[in-house]
C-alpha cells in the first residue's frame, strides 16, 4: 500500500468515499507534484547558469526531464488500471500528448519574455525573475497540466480496469469503500 492510499484510509467520511471515488485524480496530481519540483530545480538551475541567456531553452529541458519521470510514475502507479494499448503505442501517445503540454507550457514564459518584454531592461531583474517563474511555473503548468490530464484519460490511458489491480483489502476497490450505499 502506498503512502498516499495509507493517508486517504484515514481520512473521515465522506471525504474517504470522494478521495477513493477520485484516486486516479489524487495520484495523478502527486506525480504532478513530484515532477512540478523536479521540473521547476533543472528550470532554475539551468536558467541561472549554462542557459542563462535562453529561459525558453531551459524550460523546454526542464520538462522534458520531468516528463520522462512522469511517463514512468503515471504508467506505473496514476494509470496502472488503464491502459488498452501496445506499450510502444501508448509511449508514443504519451510523449505527442506530454510534446503539446511543452508547448503549452513554454507559450505563456515565451509570450511574457518575447510578447510582453517583461525583461532586463525593460523590468528590473526581479521584476523578470517573478515574470519568468509566474508564466512559466504557474500559468503555464495549469494549462498543460488540464491539457495532459484530458489528454491521458483519452488517448493515452483510454481503457479504464484494462489491467487488474491488486487488492490487499476488499474496501480499497473503488466500488467496495467503506460507508457506500
Amino acid at each position: 500500500m502506498s503512502v498516499v492510499e495509507s493517508v486517504v484510509l484515514r481520512l473521515p467520511e465522506p471525504l474517504r468515499s470522494l478521495a477513493l471515488k477520485h484516486r486516479e485524480l489524487l495520484k495523478f496530481a502527486v506525480v504532478g507534484g513530484t515532477c512540478f519540483v523536479i521540473d521547476t530545480v533543472i528550470f532554475l538551475v539551468l536558467k541561472t547558469t549554462v542557459l542563462s541567456e535562453k529561459p525558453v531553452t531551459a524550460k523546454i529541458v526542464a520538462t522534458l526531464v520531468a516528463t520522462i519521470v512522469s511517463y514512468v510514475l503515471n504508467r506505473e502507479w496514476s494509470f496502472k488500471t488503464r491502459g488498452g494499448r501496445e506499450r510502444h503505442h501508448e509511449a508514443a501517445l504519451f510523449f505527442l500528448v506530454n510534446g503539446i503540454g511543452i508547448a503549452l507550457n513554454s507559450l505563456p514564459l515565451w509570450v511574457s519574455r518575447y510578447l510582453l518584454h517583461f525583461q532586463e531592461p525593460h523590468v528590473t531583474r526581479l521584476g523578470e525573475e517573478v515574470a519568468d517563474f509566474v508564466s512559466a511555473q504557474i500559468i503555464g503548468t495549469l494549462i498543460a497540466m488540464a491539457f495532459r490530464w484530458w489528454g491521458y484519460k483519452k488517448w493515452v490511458f483510454p481503457t479504464a480496469d484494462f489491467r487488474p489491480r491488486r487488492v490487499t483489502r476488499a474496501y480499497d476497490r473503488e466500488d467496495e469503500a467503506p460507508g457506500d450505499a
